[in-house]
């Protein structure tokens, strides 16, 4: 197996699955890399305050990590998985920053009012927000996605995206971000994650529309497509052997950490992109070039 630090070789996964979604990071083998330990912060975000959804783990987790390194507080919206969230809070404390942990279902609007009102209130503000919760489940047959599974899809993807964006609207500004997570999947389409894709797809438009409404107001809005990533959503949404072999149809030949995503969304909400909105970045070991 390669290492977890980007190595080019084929990647091959111990078969694995979990019960329930979104899945617990400390489950899986091998845990995913959240940072790389050579990674240095250049206090690019310093001062700054974050809120990610679904930072308990997975990319969220790496976009928290990410932001303190390079000195931001962050607030980290998660469903249940306390055990991960606590680490994601001990990792972020341990760059010196502070971590807000907000418990909460991303499909209900009262939850993103109340996270970013907790954020704004414990925190001292709000500058970058990370839509990145996410909800998947397999079907082969679109006459199998249940009218249940077609909301909660929904529901989760992309109206917990709208609700956190309009909550952080009257306190996000000039030079402010909102980043949006995507996923290669409308781009390249996926016979069994119908609907998912399908919302997948509605961020990328959302995201492109955001960012031209917000404009004159000086808030960048981008979006991160990611392909195959090494999170709990896998091993929680797909069969042993599946996940055994994740990611190895890519160029690259392996499923991409966490570590890989986390600098984009440095990037993002950072002045370096200053210049950049109503894009998607694709990182995805060419599994798709946009």
């Amino acid at each position: 197996m390669s290492t977890q630090n980007g190595d080019a070789d084929t990647q091959t996964l111990p078969p694995q699955q979990q019960d329930d979604q979104p899945g617990d990071q400390h489950a899986m083998r091998p845990e995913p890399e959240t940072i790389r330990p050579d990674y240095r912060g250049s206090g690019k975000l310093d001062g700054k305050v974050a809120l990610v959804t679904g930072g308990d783990s997975g990319i969220g987790r790496a976009a928290a990590v990410h932001f303190a390194r390079e000195g931001a507080d962050v607030a980290v919206v998660y469903l249940d998985e306390d055990e991960d969230a606590k680490e994601t809070k001990r990792l972020v404390e341990a760059e010196g920053r502070r971590c807000l942990l907000i418990r909460g279902d991303v499909r209900e609007k009262a939850t993103a009012e109340e996270a970013v009102r907790r954020t704004v209130e414990e925190l001292g503000g709000l500058d970058v927000l990370v839509n990145n919760a996410a909800w998947q489940e397999v079907r082969e047959d679109l006459r199998e996605i249940s009218e249940e599974q077609l909301r909660r899809t929904f529901e989760t993807n992309i109206f917990g995206y709208v609700f956190f964006a309009q909550a952080a609207l009257d306190h996000l500004g000039e030079g402010d971000a909102i980043i949006n997570v995507a996923s290669v999947t409308p781009f390249a389409g996926s016979g069994g994650l119908l609907d998912y894709a399908s919302t997948k797809g509605a961020i990328v438009g959302f995201t492109r529309s955001l960012a031209q409404n917000l404009a004159k107001d000086g808030v960048r809005v981008n979006a991160i497509a990611p392909g195959p990533i090494w999170t709990p959503l896998i091993p929680a949404t797909f069969e042993a052997e599946e996940v055994a072999k994740f990611g190895a149809d890519t160029p690259m030949g392996r499923p991409g950490q966490p570590s890989e995503i986390g600098p984009a969304f440095v990037f993002l909400a950072s002045k370096d992109a200053s210049y950049v909105t109503g894009t998607t970045i694709h990182i995805n070991g060419g599994d798709f070039m946009a």
